[in-house]
């Protein structure tokens, strides 16, 4: 190997599902005022999923007491990555290297948790497995 050349190493499947956890905590901080209790992001062909758990704040939890307040929830969290997807998906990309296509979300105030599925222009499993 030459001086001053390095080698690239390629990102493995766990390492960029890691990061993209990592990315959605540091968002639903920035965003909500306090990051979910467990993130986990899985590649699957063309996606990822990724689910929180705990991400409820104290105010939703008592907003969620009735259907009113449950819809309301749901439109805001919906409404909120809806306005920041594109800075989110900037931050995807350069985790993956893909650009991403759309984002899809729902909630569920009953467990505290919300699911996102972010789809790609190509395999992003593929890309990161041996």
């Amino acid at each position: 190997m030459e001086k001053g050349s390095r080698v690239v190493q390629k990102k493995s499947k766990g390492q960029v599902e890691a990061e993209i956890s990592a990315a959605l905590i540091a968002f639903e901080k920035e965003h909500m005022g306090r990051g979910p209790s467990d993130v986990r992001s899985h590649l699957i062909e063309d996606m990822v999923l990724i689910r929180l758990k705990g991400v409820l704040t104290p105010a939703e939890k008592h907003l969620a007491k009735d259907g009113d307040g449950i819809q309301l929830i749901k439109k805001i969290r919906a409404k909120l990555l809806e306005n920041s997807s594109k800075m989110l998906g900037e931050v995807i990309m350069k985790i993956t290297g893909i650009p991403s296509i759309s984002f899809h979300t729902d909630i569920s105030t009953e467990a505290g948790e919300r699911v996102i599925v972010i789809t790609f222009e190509q395999d992003v499993e593929k890309k990161f497995s041996s």
